[in-house]
């Protein structure tokens, strides 16, 4: 028996069956067994090319020295402290390195002056005054972790419990945040369960979409005692989605006037895969609560709910000793160090400008990919280095089958790509921030040929 037959075996018997997909005839999944830059060797030795970053972790590359090297350093000095007990400095260094990334930040391109900002590609944010603006952070360990503390924050900081999000959204699967994602086969098995705070409305493709959603959300504001609005600046697992330009504005101005928060899931979208460090700079708009993961460590479980001081301190009480909100694993001090040798592996690469640059020869070359004449229709959008593919039949609906189709054969030829959307046909392309633009012409060049070759795609 193989490596790899092998795993299967054991996952088979041990593993409970809703969590590995493994197609009969072992041709799905692959076993992973080491992870290098832009690349993945499985169990028998064979190479691919990474375009998911392992869902959006490696940013800056998988087993980044820099980073492997922070981790193992802090491994053999301090493997584990007591979280809301007893702190280590890295806990505190980090928590002021996310405030300085993202609202003192935002607040310091708010008081440069016009021309600074054209050479510093800097960004006006609406909501936040001239001067310094700090942020506090909740250490956590997943992202949707992240989200439902600041989903506590948003209760704590208003008194109310209700949020809006958005249909397509993907916030995680926690008891909290399942009321906030809303893809049914998630949901529904739980919703008996469920304190359904959340509710659902539209996420807009279009400009002409945006004045009937905003009188749709006025209104919920008005009857409804919602808290907090909370939204991806891009949709992810809801098939690589993108607002109109005046999304995130509105989103901001209706908060403001029914005193709710603006929570940003930038758990994807963070960290420069968008060609900005967040998604949200795009719009020129400031959360009052940004959550953060995935390319956060590069490959540790660690995530944060980041918030603005003010906002921070209105809704969490000084700790007499016990927290409201904690866990054994919070600010773990390996994830620490990994994470403050990530972000400055960003910096030195100057990975977001490079996400930016790349991001656009990723599109045009998807945008010129084309599906099996008179059968298949694709469409191709994305920002940064987070694009899809829509595959849709010729009368308009989902082409999945068709979809899964081609991520298995790209696999075949050593390309990992993932579907996304509730009907998994789009084809989501978030390879490492260091990926090279011929990596990337090729993968995509072996992409239209395999699109291309239509039905001849089945095994």
């Amino acid at each position: 028996m193989s490596h790899t037959a092998e795993v299967f075996r054991l996952l088979r018997a041990y593993e409970s069956r809703n969590v590995t997909f493994l197609e009969p005839d072992g041709s799905w999944p692959i076993v992973w067994d080491r992870a290098r830059g832009v690349h993945v060797w499985d169990a028998d030795g064979r190479k691919y090319l990474d375009l998911t970053a392992a869902f959006g972790v490696a940013a800056a590359g998988h087993a980044n020295p820099r980073v492997v090297q922070a981790g193992r350093r802090q491994m053999a000095t301090l493997l584990h402290a007591m979280g809301d007990v007893h702190p280590h400095a890295l806990k505190a260094r980090l928590a002021r390195e996310l405030s300085r990334i993202t609202f003192e930040r935002w607040s310091r391109a708010k008081s440069e002056v016009a021309g600074r900002e054209r050479r510093d590609r800097a960004f006006h944010i609406s909501n936040l005054k001239s001067g310094r603006t700090t942020g506090k952070t909740i250490f956590c360990n997943s992202g949707f972790e992240a989200v439902e503390a600041a989903l506590k924050t948003a209760i704590l900081a208003t008194g109310k419990r209700g949020v809006i999000a958005f249909e397509g959204a993907y916030h995680g699967l926690g008891y909290g945040a399942l009321n906030v994602t809303h893809r049914a086969h998630f949901r529904g098995p739980f919703r008996s369960q469920l304190g359904r705070f959340g509710q659902f409305v539209p996420f807009p493709g279009a400009r002409a979409e945006l004045a009937q959603l905003h009188e749709r959300i006025g209104r919920l504001m008005k009857a409804s005692g919602i808290g907090a609005v909370l939204v991806e600046p891009v949709q992810g697992r809801g098939g690589i989605r993108l607002p109109p330009s005046e999304f995130l504005p509105m989103l901001r101005r209706l908060c403001d006037a029914h005193g709710a928060l603006l929570i940003v899931d930038e758990i994807y979208t963070g960290f420069g895969r968008t060609g900005q460090w967040f998604a949200c700079e795009h719009h020129g708009v400031g959360p009052d609560v940004i959550c953060l993961g995935k390319a956060l460590t590069g490959g540790f479980p660690l995530s944060a709910c980041v918030g603005r001081a003010d906002v921070m301190d209105a809704a969490w009480p000084p700790s007499n000793g016990e927290a409201t909100h904690t866990s054994t694993f919070l600010g773990h001090p390996v994830g620490c160090a990994m994470a403050l040798a990530q972000i400055a592996e960003i910096r030195r690469e100057r990975l977001v400008g490079r996400s930016a640059r790349l991001g656009r020869v990723l599109l045009a070359e998807l945008s010129q990919v084309q599906g099996p004449k008179a059968k298949v229709v694709c469409g191709a959008r994305g920002v940064g280095l987070m694009a899809g593919l829509e595959l849709r039949n010729a009368d308009g609906t989902p082409a999945t089958d068709f979809a899964l189709r081609a991520v298995q054969q790209m696999l075949r030829r050593g390309f990992i790509l993932l579907p996304e959307g509730e009907h998994a046909n789009v084809l989501s392309f978030t390879p490492p921030l260091t990926i090279t633009e011929a990596q990337i012409r090729r993968a995509v060049a072996v992409l239209g040929e395999v699109l291309a070759e239509g039905t001849r795609t089945d095994p």
